[in-house]
């Protein structure tokens, strides 16, 4: 992972990810991920570069609490130093998301409970009304590939706004529930 240590001269805003898409399976990206904070640190950075300071003030956190699980999520290889800025002889660092989006392939629960808490928060904090549905489908697996893969496409080929439009957060699961009603119907057939 290549770090900038470049004065950007106050431009973060024209920062992008390197990577379109962060595909989440080491250990440590798991461990970064079951945290709460880390998750709003990691929503915080998907517009743009961030220091310390600026998040503090944005996530009503403690610069030393926030350091620290910056270290963490730039340990897992999730965000990273874009750029550097002198300022009153000491150096600002500017921290940045490696990928636009994460995808996990095998979510584990501490973590998708994080995700969930760090999800939760958003919703509560958003000024105005939004979307969350829950819905239990009887698919084939044929249909359930074809709609996974058809809101994957939506979401990753939604248009971004110019800057100054507000933020949307999207969360995307499709999953095959636990049927207890299959568990007992394959029990008496084994029996």
């Amino acid at each position: 992972m290549t770090h900038s240590d470049t004065d950007t001269g106050g431009d973060e805003a024209a920062w992008e990810p390197p990577e379109e898409v962060q595909h989440i399976g080491a250990p440590e990206q798991y461990a970064a991920l079951a945290h709460p904070l880390r998750q709003r640190l990691l929503f915080a950075l998907n517009q743009r570069p961030a220091t310390v300071s600026q998040l503090a003030l944005l996530l009503d956190a403690k610069k030393g609490n926030l350091a620290h699980h910056l270290k963490v999520l730039s340990d897992a290889g999730l965000i990273a130093v874009v750029s550097t800025r002198t300022v009153r002889g000491g150096t600002e660092r500017y921290y940045g998301r490696t990928a636009r989006s994460l995808v996990v392939a095998e979510p584990q629960a501490v973590g998708t409970a994080a995700l969930f808490s760090a999800f939760a928060q958003e919703i509560d904090r958003s000024p105005v009304d939004h979307l969350l549905r829950l819905r239990h489908l009887r698919l084939t697996p044929a249909a359930a590939r074809e709609l996974g893969e058809t809101l994957a496409r939506l979401v990753d080929e939604a248009e971004q706004a110019p800057e100054g439009e507000p933020v949307h957060g999207v969360l995307v699961s499709l999953y095959t529930a636990h049927d207890p009603d299959r568990d007992e119907r394959e029990q008496a057939f084994a029996d």
